[in-house]
């Protein structure tokens, strides 16, 4: 409870607003209303304003999209925390293994990461993803995390480069510690809020890579997140037809999930 109140009121506002987010992924399938993909053939309920039936009205094609965004949420978030916990997870293999073993390990590896982190990512993303979007969202999260581990591996192997030559390290070495295990119980304790800040960057990035390219139609469609929302919503012309209420909750959903994380 102390350190929850010598948190900055920013950090608390954003926690407390992650959190809203997390439980409306968790259940939020298991209250909405209606299913979000059935589509109704009754014109009537065609593009119709939020309503007691419908809090946040209906699509086109009568589906209810506050059982949309509910989905979509959970869908946005499983991608989003996949891709930030493997390019995590490459960050620091990489990043550390680079720096503590160093000499040909660390020339080698900080070539890799230079490789990808000159890579054009988007038109890569764009050509990955036109040929993989069939593939369900594993693609989407592969692809992501692919590109998205280089910057947190500089950052880390630069942290490692400062921790390597300490006398708690040194006395390990003496002592005749694996390598592994200086790495495992030694280096990586000593970089948990650097890791955990790359993660939630991470995950940041996931979020606005994922709904852009979904919204651009470059993923997956047959599945509801908020960028497929926004896609479907954008191609038949909410914007222009003022049926604000088909893409202002799905949109609204990202900046505010962003929002938090910042």
């Amino acid at each position: 409870m102390s350190t929850w109140r010598n948190l900055p009121l920013k950090a608390k506002i954003g926690a407390v607003l992650f959190v809203v987010f997390l439980l409306a992924a968790i259940i939020g399938p298991m209250v909405e209303p209606y299913d979000p993909g059935f589509v109704s053939l009754d014109p009537a309920r065609s593009l119709n304003h939020p309503s007691a039936q419908h809090l946040f009205g209906t699509t086109q094609t009568g589906q209810d999209v506050l059982s949309q965004v509910l989905t979509g949420i959970r869908l946005t978030l499983i991608v989003a925390f996949a891709v930030g916990g493997i390019a995590t997870v490459l960050s620091v293999l990489v990043g550390v293994s680079a720096a503590f073993l160093g000499g040909l390990w660390d020339e080698l590896l900080s070539l890799v990461t230079n490789v990808f982190l000159v890579i054009p990512a988007l038109p890569l993303l764009i050509v990955l993803l036109g040929y993989l979007s069939s593939q369900g969202q594993l693609s989407t999260i592969i692809v992501l995390a692919f590109l998205g581990w280089p910057w947190g591996a500089r950052v880390i192997r630069a942290q490692t480069l400062t921790i390597r030559n300490r006398d708690f390290i040194a006395a390990s070495r003496e002592s005749g510690e694996k390598t592994w295990r200086i790495i495992t119980f030694e280096i990586i304790p000593n970089e948990i809020s650097l890791i955990a800040a790359n993660f939630v960057n991470t995950v940041l990035y996931a979020i606005g890579a994922s709904v852009a390219l979904a919204f651009a139609g470059l993923a997956n469609l047959n599945s509801w997140s908020l960028g497929t929302i926004l896609y479907w919503a954008q191609t038949n012309n909410a914007l222009e037809g003022g049926a604000w209420w088909w893409w202002v909750p799905p949109g609204l959903a990202v900046a505010l999930i962003g929002t938090s994380l910042v």
